[in-house]
């Protein structure tokens, strides 16, 4: 995971239960705070941000489906796991409907806690870059203040009102999943599933199954009944996360599904009508792809009845700005750090940069400067430790990273008047990797 804290929620009215996950949560170095019923919960997700939640499905107060649904609108990015008695399994596997990654049935090993959870977490930060906040409207907001996301937002709002499907195009890393999402959550069907398929991330020969389910000795491996996506989604949105990459023969099978809204699990022969909005995201040019035989021009046709484009990062600059200011807040309170900003000479250098790797580059950027933060504003010292080759400061000769990190830990050094352990602990290294560049940089 990434270096900073991870922080869990346990939302469970047991005792003992909200204890020994806590304790194994803990274990893994998790920040965690646990709730007795939904209500407190609820107040916590208010309050703070999680990455993950662990809710019990039956509890006095207020049930988890209802909880569930009030996390996902406080927080569509949560990762939230169901913990489910035997007699509530079929419950449980209708929260996955609702936005629940997984159940967890009692009772469960410390191991099979920690499997779960390490899933869950490995899902949140392989989703789109979350730059959302609250919104009293619909759960989400996205940053910008550039007239090309205006644009962008103005088409998503218009379109949501439709049931049309909607083709996303974009780099990766612009935030494509969560336009989708917005789209979801502004349309009449905001109240039912938004479910992703990563088409990146699943492996070929399961991908049937994986859209489609498949039924009990379809294969081999296949032990039980498995609900594919499109089920899942059912009354809701499914979201293609870069179709370009499926395979002609699943291409063919996308299709007839997308025209007929019929599908088949693996098998079977029973027909089964799903209720689905489409939507398709890709970094890919699709018309290239077509020309090249890789993607099939039906389907193009089929998934572009309406296409948004999101321009690039450094096409539309007026963004950064406000996008700093939102991930350096969400890095202080993540790291309990206080980082008002950065000093003029080094915003400069960060507006300059063209950020290949768009708004998701530039979050891991800031993390990363959050992270080795020693002082309320960054400066161009600090820079050296962003991961990012930036160019010269207007005016003056190039600054390479290495003298960047030269200047840095002299100055970290200053401020502890010499005192190595001090110095080392400032920067985040131990002592033998600080001696090591104190040698390459000649420092005394």
């Amino acid at each position: 995971m990434a270096t900073s804290t991870i922080k869990a929620l346990i939302i469970d009215d047991d005792k003992a239960m909200r204890d020994a996950c806590h304790q194994i949560l803990s274990r893994l170095g998790y920040e965690v705070e646990v709730a007795s019923n939904g209500h407190l919960g609820l107040a916590l997700l208010e309050k703070a941000s999680f990455d993950l939640v662990l809710l019990d499905l039956v509890m006095p107060d207020q049930n988890g489906v209802e909880v569930l649904k009030q996390i996902k609108v406080l927080d569509p990015q949560v990762q939230v796991v169901i913990i489910t008695g035997y007699g509530t399994i079929a419950s449980a596997v209708e929260t996955i409907k609702l936005g629940a990654f997984d159940f967890l049935p009692k009772p469960f090993t410390p191991d099979d806690l920690r499997q779960v959870v390490k899933r869950a977490l490995v899902k949140q930060r392989e989703g789109e870059t979350p730059v959302v906040r609250k919104d009293e409207s619909d759960g989400l907001r996205i940053v910008y203040e550039s007239e090309a996301m205006a644009r962008v937002m103005e088409m998503a709002q218009r379109v949501a009102l439709s049931d049309s499907t909607v083709l996303i195009t974009g780099e990766s890393g612009t935030g494509k999943g969560l336009i989708a999402q917005k789209i979801h959550a502004l349309s009449d069907r905001r109240q039912q599933p938004f479910i992703t398929v990563d088409c990146g991330a699943l492996v070929e020969t399961l991908f049937e199954s994986e859209l489609f389910g498949h039924v009990k000795g379809a294969f081999t491996g296949a032990n039980s009944n498995k609900i594919g996506k499109f089920e899942l989604a059912q009354g809701g949105t499914l979201f293609f996360d870069e179709v370009s990459n499926i395979s002609l023969e699943v291409q063919a099978k996308l299709l007839r599904a997308v025209q007929e809204l019929k599908i088949s699990r693996v098998g079977s022969h029973r027909v089964i009508s799903v209720d689905v909005r489409i939507i398709a995201a890709t970094n890919r040019d699709l018309s290239q792809a077509i020309r090249t035989g890789i993607f099939r021009e039906d389907l193009f046709y089929r998934l572009n009845v309406v296409s948004i484009h999101i321009p690039p990062l450094r096409r539309r600059k007026s963004d950064i700005t406000p996008l700093i200011g939102y991930f350096l807040d969400k890095y202080n309170r993540r790291l309990k750090k206080s980082v008002q900003g950065f000093i003029p000479e080094a915003l400069e250098l960060m507006l300059e940069y063209n950020w290949p790797g768009n708004v998701r580059e530039l979050e891991n950027t800031i993390e990363r400067l959050v992270v080795f933060s020693v002082g309320p504003y960054l400066e161009l010292a600090d820079l050296a430790f962003s991961g990012v080759e930036f160019g010269p400061q207007p005016g003056s000769e190039a600054i390479s990273l290495k003298d960047m990190e030269r200047d840095h830990i002299l100055r970290i050094l200053q401020q502890c008047e010499g005192r190595r352990s001090d110095t080392a602990r400032l920067l985040g290294i131990d002592r033998k990797t600080l001696r090591e560049k104190l040698k390459r940089y000649q420092i005394e």
